[in-house]
């Protein structure tokens, strides 16, 4: 079946199956005919959609991945992949997916960090819609990215004093810390990005004001519009390059995040950076600290593809990170960005397209729900009871419905 044309961005990847981390499973087994999907799909007036044998397909698959885990042939591959070109076409599409045991997928807004966009659990065929990009206002707006580099005290010094300026700042400020480990000459090096929406003046006034330490220069702010300053943050060369998809172009990473409570101390500060430290050589690791409402730390480690065969030894040393850290964040329960999902936290297990679901299933969910949402998880199962009782919208860390009793 050839790819027809698209003719909108709306897209819906069917799957066959996916492990959750290449090399840890055996490889997947093929993906399952696609004569029922792309036989309903017609039918119903669905024509653009890619099969595994058009050349069109890998290029389709591969432009959502960024995370480079989930592209290695140890993962699972689709069944088809269709691009709907209205509003009835996704429609009649989901539908097709679940007459032919396909479970549905949503993908995310661009993190998916453990691949739930493109992946199921326990080889369980799959479908994903992605909705189209939407054009938005774009204001004027101030951002920076300043760098420093020095002794751990320096560093650690910085770090300790952004903890009390960052969740401070007036709401048109934002102000995150990024802090890698590479060293030279015995430095460290660590790195503030900021966005202000007014003068920059007001920037500097406010800075200079609040965060003296830092020692912020005029040259090292840029006044440039809201879709430039996207640029800026995703490390780009120009506006062009936002909707730009390159096949291949990401990293193997595995994150984790935490939230901040209370000022970590200036000792605390520095044992960190120390710990950071440790460790297998050869992945960058990083700790970043943002203040979204409070403050929320992402730990994270990257690797090369020339690097696969210690790819659990990178991510072992993330997971001791993590263990280290939990004197310093949140507890019972140890809070986690819902935004950067870690399946560490646990999974469903779902075994079938549709999931299913008990009273097991919620107190399942409820040990990373609740640390996703606190208190918020009950009324999000009520939710999710009332709105998709057979829970047809499902993955690894979705939550749950209550009243649907399918075996699973």
């Amino acid at each position: 079946m050839a790819m027809h044309t698209m003719a909108a961005a709306l897209a819906l990847c069917l799957f066959a199956a996916a492990a959750t981390c290449a090399g840890a499973q055996p490889p997947p087994p093929p993906p399952p005919q696609a004569n029922d999907i792309s036989s309903c799909l017609l039918s119903n007036g669905v024509s653009n959609f890619s099969l595994p044998s058009s050349p069109s397909y890998t290029p389709l698959l591969d432009s959502s991945i960024r995370n480079l885990r989930f592209e290695l042939p140890g993962v699972g591959k689709p069944a088809a992949v269709i691009l709907p070109a209205s509003k009835r076409d996704l429609r009649r599409a989901v539908l097709c997916a679940r007459g032919a045991s396909l479970a549905i997928r949503v993908p995310s807004g661009g993190h998916s960090y453990e691949g739930l966009s493109y992946t199921t659990e326990n080889r369980v065929p799959f479908a994903v819609t992605r909705a189209p990009p939407r054009p938005g206002p774009s204001p004027a707006r101030r951002s920076a990215s300043v760098g420093r580099t020095g002794p751990v005290e320096l560093i650690a010094g910085l770090m300790h004093r952004w903890q009390y300026v960052g969740p401070s700042l007036p709401d048109e400020f934002y102000l995150s810390t990024y802090i890698p480990t590479r060293s030279s000459n015995g430095n460290l090096s660590m790195s503030f990005t900021g966005q202000v929406l007014g003068p920059k003046h007001l920037a500097m006034s406010v800075l200079n004001q609040t965060f003296p330490e830092l020692g912020l220069a005029e040259s090292e702010l840029s006044e440039v519009s809201w879709l430039e300053s996207a640029v800026k943050f995703a490390g780009l060369s120009s506006v062009a390059d936002l909707t730009s998809r390159q096949i291949g172009v990401g990293e193997y990473a595995k994150r984790k995040s935490d939230y901040v409570q209370a000022p970590i101390s200036m000792q605390g500060t520095i044992k960190i950076l120390q710990h950071m430290s440790t460790g297998p050589q050869g992945a960058p690791r990083h700790l970043s600290l943002t203040e979204l409402g409070t403050c929320t730390a992402s730990n994270a480690v990257s690797w090369n593809a020339s690097d696969l065969d210690r790819a659990e030894e990178h991510i072992g040393w993330l997971r001791s990170f993590y263990g280290f850290m939990s004197r310093y964040v949140s507890e019972n329960p140890r809070g986690a960005y819902v935004n950067y999902l870690d399946l560490d936290l646990g999974t469903n297990d779902w075994g079938n397209a549709t999931g299913g679901t008990s009273s097991k299933s919620v107190a399942r969910a409820a040990s990373w729900g609740e640390r996703y949402f606190f208190t918020n998880f009950d009324r999000l199962v009520r939710a999710k009871s009332k709105v998709d009782p057979e829970n047809v919208f499902n993955n690894a860390q979705s939550i749950p419905p209550l009243h649907y009793d399918r075996e699973h």
